[in-house]
């Protein structure tokens, strides 16, 4: 195993829980009906997050400033992107960012299914519980999905 190829794929992941929490953050602003959900939810992918790091430090795995920076950038991007497309706090707005949010949880479930096959062979990998994480984020995506049907029936119904 390349340990660049990991480092590449586990700061890949660390940027995209960047760019959830900053979702989070708006959709919590936007949103007060459904705040509570959403901060238990930041909570839990945060905490996730914090996994991942541990994973990295275990693995002598620097935090990428370059990718840290990209995920900032990134999410800047999608927000002028929510701008012209939507009123602030505006159904579809939710929707998408809904819809982003749900897509990047796909992308942690996928890491951990990975990193699950990868400690097969690699006992370095073998610190975290890859089937309790990969469960918790099938809980996770299906608590966003019920958010995000809510919010298509807001932002497209007729």
């Amino acid at each position: 195993m390349s340990k660049e190829h990991l480092s590449t794929y586990l700061n890949d992941h660390l940027a995209g829980s960047n760019i959830a929490i900053e979702i989070l953050d708006h959709l919590i602003d936007e949103t007060s009906e459904l705040s509570p959900a959403l901060n238990a939810l930041k909570t839990e992918i945060a905490e996730d997050r914090e996994q991942l790091k541990a994973l990295m430090a275990s693995q002598q795995i620097e935090e990428s400033r370059v990718r840290k920076a990209g995920s900032w950038f990134a999410e800047q991007v999608a927000e002028m992107k929510l701008e012209v497309d939507d009123d602030e706090n505006g159904p579809l707005r939710r929707l998408e960012r809904l819809e982003a949010l749900e897509i990047g949880i796909d992308g942690k479930i996928a890491l951990w299914r990975a990193l699950d096959v990868a400690a097969k062979s690699n006992s370095d990998l073998r610190r975290l519980d890859y089937v309790r994480l990969r469960q918790r984020g099938e809980d996770q995506r299906a608590r966003v999905e019920s958010m995000r049907l809510n919010a298509a029936s807001a932002a497209l119904a007729a």
